[in-house]
């Protein structure tokens, strides 16, 4: 049960969204997880600060999971999530941000995995 959450400086289309998401369930497989429990959450035109300085492209991304996966995993994921903001959003990988969050207690549907 992963849930991806993306906040991102710049302003997003509709269509840009679901491309996004639709690239974010294919590299959910890294973790071992199934796109068909994906959560994908998008904030866009979101405003961000580093070291004080307002970020004109930049992107937090926050992954949790139900369980956990390997640092390994977690290393991987995190270049694939720094390739793509690149690619489709042209932010640049160091202004890309992302925290893993493994969740022990995750609830669904009226009941907890």
């Amino acid at each position: 049960m992963p849930f991806i959450d993306s906040k991102i400086t710049l302003p997003m289309t509709a269509q840009g969204k679901e491309e996004l998401k639709t690239e974010l369930g294919k590299l959910i497989a890294t973790l071992h997880k199934p796109e068909s429990y994906l959560m994908v959450g998008i904030d866009d035109a979101y405003d961000l600060w580093f070291g004080g300085k307002k970020l004109e492209k930049g992107a937090y991304v926050a992954v949790s999971l139900f369980g956990d996966a390997s640092s390994e995993a977690y290393e991987q994921l995190t270049g694939q999530i720094c390739d793509l903001y690149e690619t489709k959003l042209g932010i640049p990988k160091d202004a890309v941000y992302v925290t893993y969050h493994p969740v022990h207690d995750w609830g669904w549907n009226g009941r907890n995995f």
